[in-house]
């Protein structure tokens, strides 16, 4: 049982002991942190914040405990009920609000929870503010309001279509293009609320759709997480069905991944790759992703006479990035796409529309679509943490070994070969340490991540 506390906000498993998990207690004293900070930040003597969770089974108990908090402490609330990330953040600045808190645990398992903080933009709060939130939560110095003037609760259940509508009047978009593509789309919505919007959007375009886990019960069916090996179920339908493509978001619906025709996957670093090659075929500008993000964006970007920057990882790294030079697409390899014109935030809805947008346009089968790109392959792995292990000096051990190579230090560590490369670094959101490569084949990725977890295992004394 775990607590987590970093940049990408206060995640924990559900029960268990208080300050080791997202117990009830944890929930009141870091939304009431939060709370505390924004009186200060905002300067405001009445303040409001948009809140919306997604369908997992803590999700209205922690809910329930975040709202009346926030009441306490004399600050109104907007409520979504079930949401996605995406349209809490477009809520926030619609709303004219002073924050948001998304209750998600994104792509990790029922047994977890999260509070997301947003700021008046409906964007991740930076690591200083984080920081600073933190060490209110330690403290505990909270002052409530008195009785006449608790903050009250409005609910407000449109947001989805709201974001819909966004979406649809994006200036690349054309719902009359996508509909009269006639497009069959199977969608795995892994029992939450990407079972209620993608489906929604996809009708809205004129897009036959075909359900597949998008009850939003929160029992997850597979693991959340849209990887290959936990995908097999709608690799099939895609087939079965003869759809022209499948749908894959994870319970926030802020990571895209999409299935070929023939059932393949079409590789979830390779969804912002497209949708990039889409928006810089019709604007020219430059690009963002993180530093475990595939070299192929590099690529395309270069191809459509464009520059490719990268960031440490994690949103707000990201988006700091990409407004630092002007960036018109970015995101991160995970399937996340931040496309400006929106908002500053990873988007499955944004990314679907572009996508179909592009395979409209260029025709042809979403295999032939994904053949066309630059072939990289790349091994994701993870070493779990014990209390015991020293994670800086195993990264620095590693930093030495190959320091003739071109390393870069931003963000763990990462090794650039010539032909590949490796990023060591220390998860925000689970006690392990992740290993991404990327190589010219899958057996040349796994080989490079094996050989290099046995060498953090040597280091390591393991």
């Amino acid at each position: 049982m775990t607590l987590i506390k970093s940049i990408s906000g206060i995640r924990g498993t559900i029960g268990g002991a208080i300050n080791d998990n997202l117990t009830p207690i944890d929930a009141v004293k870091f939304a009431a942190a939060y709370g505390t900070w924004l009186k200060g930040y905002s300067g405001k003597d009445r303040l409001k914040v948009v809140i919306g969770r997604d369908a997992r089974l803590s999700g209205e108990m922690i809910q329930n405990l975040v709202v009346s908090t926030l009441v306490g402490l004399g600050i109104d609330v907007i409520d979504l009920g079930l949401s996605t990330t995406p349209s809490v953040e477009i809520a926030v600045p619609l709303e004219k609000a002073d924050g948001g808190i998304i209750l998600t645990a994104s792509h990790n398992p029922k047994q977890w929870n999260a509070l997301k903080l947003l700021n008046e933009r409906g964007e991740f709060l930076d690591a200083k503010q984080g920081a600073v939130i933190l060490e209110l939560a330690d403290q505990e110095d909270f002052d409530f309001a008195e009785v006449e003037d608790l903050g009250s609760v409005t609910k407000n259940d449109t947001y989805i279509d709201t974001h819909i509508k966004e979406v649809l009047n994006l200036s690349l978009v054309n719902a009359e293009t996508i509909s009269a593509a006639k497009f069959k789309v199977v969608v795995d919505g892994v029992n939450s609320t990407g079972g209620i919007a993608i489906p929604k959007l996809l009708k809205t375009l004129g897009v036959e759709v075909v359900e597949l886990y998008c009850d939003p019960t929160g029992h997850f069916p597979h693991n959340p997480e849209p990887l290959k090996e936990h995908l097999g179920d709608i690799c099939e339908l895609v087939v079965k069905e003869k759809a022209d493509f499948g749908i894959v978001v994870d319970p926030d619906v802020d990571r895209l991944a999409f299935i070929s025709n023939d059932g393949e996957m079409f590789g979830e670093e390779y969804t912002l790759v497209a949708c990039a090659d889409y928006v810089l075929g019709k604007t020219k500008g430059n690009t963002v992703s993180n530093l475990s993000s595939s070299r192929a964006l590099r690529d395309i970007t270069q191809k459509h006479g464009g520059t490719y920057v990268a960031a440490a990882v994690g949103e707000v790294n990201v988006v700091t990035k990409m407004k630092a030079t002007n960036a018109i697409i970015g995101g991160e390899g995970n399937g996340g796409i931040i496309y400006p014109e929106s908002h500053y935030g990873r988007d499955s809805l944004v990314g679907t529309a572009l996508f179909l947008m592009l395979m409209a346009e260029k025709g042809g089968t979403v295999a032939e679509l994904r053949a066309s790109y630059p072939s990289y392959f790349m091994s994701k792995k993870k070493i779990q943490l014990t209390p015991e292990l020293d994670v800086d000096a195993l990264l620095e051990a590693m930093y030495k070994k190959y320091s003739h190579e071109e390393v870069s230090t931003i963000d763990g560590v990462k090794i650039d070969f010539a032909e590949n490369w490796v990023h060591l670094r220390k998860s925000n959101t689970e006690p392990i340490i992740r290993i991404y490569t990327e190589a010219k084949s899958q057996q040349e990725a796994d080989a490079l991540a094996d050989c290099i977890i046995g060498e953090i295992k040597e280091v390591a004394g393991l």
